[in-house]
Formats: C-alpha cells, sequence, structure tokens
C-alpha cells in the first residue's frame, strides 16, 4: 500500500495521475487543486477507469488528505505560453509554491517530492531552500524529460531499439542544456563510430548531426505547446518513471535535478546530473567523467539558472 499526492490537476498533472493508475504501481492517490471542482473531476473520470487498469483508489482533496504520503508530486503553477521560455515564469511560479510549502510540508513531511513545475530547477531551489526537508527527499524533474526525448530521436536515427541508447541531457532543463556527446553509445560503441561498426547490408545512412539533434531536444517542448497548447505525455511518463523508482526500491540513474555542492565545481544551485534515485529519494551523484568542453557548458548552465534565480525573491 502506498499513497501518493498531486498537486494542480491540469493537464500534466491529471496525466500524472492517469498514467499512475494505468501502471498500477500505486494504490492511492489525492488531487489537490485550486479550482477543487476540476479536480474532483479529473479524479472522478479517471476513478471510473481502473475497473481496466490498475486497482487505486483516486480522488480530490484538500491538504489534510494528503496525510501519511510517500510521495508528492508538485505540477502548480502557471503553464508556459506559445512563445515563453520557462525562464519567463519564474517569480510567477516561485511565489505560488512558496505559498504551498507550509501546507503541504506540515501533513506529509518524510514524503519524497518531485517538482515538476517550471522552471523546474529554480522551483527545486525554492523548495529545498523554503521547505527545511532533507535534500534527499526533493527531486526536480529536470533533465529526464529531455533525456528521453533524446534516446527517442537517436533511435530514430539509428533505427534502432531505444533501450540499446545509452545518452543523457545535462544541465538545465531549458535552452542551456547540452548532450555530453563523449558518453553517448548505442550498445558501447561511441554514437559517433556507430554507422561505420554496423554490418547490415543496405542499411541507409542516419541522417544524424549532434547539431540538429541538440536543436530538436531544446526546441521539442516549444514545438508542441505551438501546436496542442501544451506538454504532458511524455513528462507524465517520465514523472512516473521516478515515482515507480522511489516506490520500487530499486536504485536507478537518471537525470534529475538536484542541490549542487562543489560537484563540477558547481555549487548552490539545482540542475540536471546524474544521480542515484530510490527508496530514499536522491541519495547520491554518479560523477561522470565528462570532457573538458562539457564541464564547461555544464557551469554556463549553472550560470544561467544563477542569473534569474539573483533576480527572484525568495
Amino acid at each position: 500500500m502506498n499513497k501518493i499526492t498531486i498537486i494542480g490537476a491540469g493537464n500534466v498533472g491529471s496525466t500524472i495521475a492517469y498514467t499512475l493508475m494505468i501502471t498500477g504501481c500505486t494504490s492511492e492517490i489525492v488531487m489537490i487543486d485550486v479550482q477543487n471542482e476540476k479536480a474532483v473531476g479529473e479524479a472522478l473520470d479517471i476513478q471510473q477507469g481502473t475497473p481496466y487498469g490498475g486497482i487505486c483508489q483516486i480522488y480530490a482533496g484538500s491538504y489534510e488528505d494528503a496525510k501519511d504520503s510517500d510521495i508528492v508530486i508538485f505540477t502548480c503553477g502557471v503553464a508556459r505560453k506559445p512563445g515563453q521560455s520557462r525562464l519567463d515564469l519564474a517569480q510567477v511560479n516561485t511565489d505560488i509554491t512558496k505559498s504551498i510549502i507550509p501546507d503541504i510540508v506540515r501533513v506529509a513531511p518524510n514524503a519524497k517530492y518531485i517538482i515538476v513545475s517550471n522552471p523546474v530547477d529554480i522551483l527545486t531551489y525554492v523548495f529545498l531552500k523554503r521547505s527545511g526537508l532533507p535534500e534527499n527527499q526533493i527531486i526536480g524533474s529536470g533533465t529526464i524529460l529531455d533525456t528521453a526525448r533524446l534516446r527517442a530521436r537517436l533511435s530514430e536515427c539509428f533505427n534502432i531499439n531505444q533501450r540499446n541508447i545509452h545518452a543523457y541531457v545535462l544541465g538545465e532543463h531549458g535552452d542551456s542544456s547540452f548532450v555530453p556527446w563523449s558518453l553517448t553509445n548505442i550498445s558501447n560503441v561511441p554514437v559517433m563510430e556507430y554507422h561505420a561498426a554496423v554490418r547490415v547490408s543496405d542499411r541507409p545512412t542516419p541522417e544524424f548531426t549532434p547539431e540538429g539533434v541538440e536543436e530538436y531536444i531544446r526546441r521539442s517542448g516549444g514545438r508542441i505547446i505551438e501546436r496542442k497548447g501544451a506538454t504532458f505525455y511524455a513528462v507524465s511518463a517520465s514523472v512516473c518513471h521516478i515515482a515507480k523508482t522511489i516506490l520500487t526500491g530499486i536504485d536507478t540513474t537518471m537525470t534529475v535535478s538536484t542541490m549542487m555542492h562543489g560537484e563540477y565545481g558547481i555549487s548552490d544551485v539545482a540542475l540536471s546530473t546524474l544521480n542515484i534515485v530510490g527508496e530514499q529519494g536522491a541519495i547520491g551523484k554518479v560523477m561522470l567523467p565528462l570532457a573538458g568542453n562539457e564541464i564547461v557548458q555544464l557551469r554556463e548552465s549553472a550560470k544561467t539558472i544563477k542569473a534569474v534565480i539573483s533576480q527572484l525573491t525568495i
């Protein structure tokens, strides 16, 4: 038996609740939203599908109903609009986050918190600074979505199963993110050498350039928002992967946003590096052997986030 509370019943929060139900990884979901009737409707709609999904109790509630939650997923805030960057949302969503922290931490002090709202790295930092909770309990979804987009794109480029692709996106969940190409491989073959290593007749040369792939990753969210108004399927699958890892207790490496304490020469900022996540939350980092230019890129990404934080009232 376990319990997950989702704060925010918009597109992302509701899709996360639906995905959790379908995958059957939790027995109880509480949905909290300032628009309670919206939360009631979303919970009822999902609850009525449980006979064909996972056995799960889903209902709309208040902060008091979040008591004893194993995981709290934070999705509330103002959503990105077409043409708007994640960083444009910073102060508005910082204020919303600050107003909610006391109410939820009071009733669920032992929960693992997954921060999803944008700009996720900044809101993770705010949560770390304002909640008073141990750092292992607070995880920003960070570039786990960007990493999924990267692997999906490389799978298309090379016509190979995504499970054979080992690749990460690091840094900010935003425009200053980057791919450490020195570590990217397909079945232990460096990605730049993969085509030459393949011995399959008549296999076409992949359309692949590192710059093109990185551009695809950075622009994916904006392109989706331009076409359908919001992104919620892929991010929900990514967040549910984090939640499932916490609930199953099997330590797993993933690119999520956590506080930096001197790693790669970076401190006092939350951004995505490779973390070990399990039953106790984010328990440590894996120090990837980044190339010199990649360390520079990570530091530049940290500077980008810090520049915004310096202008905020936290």
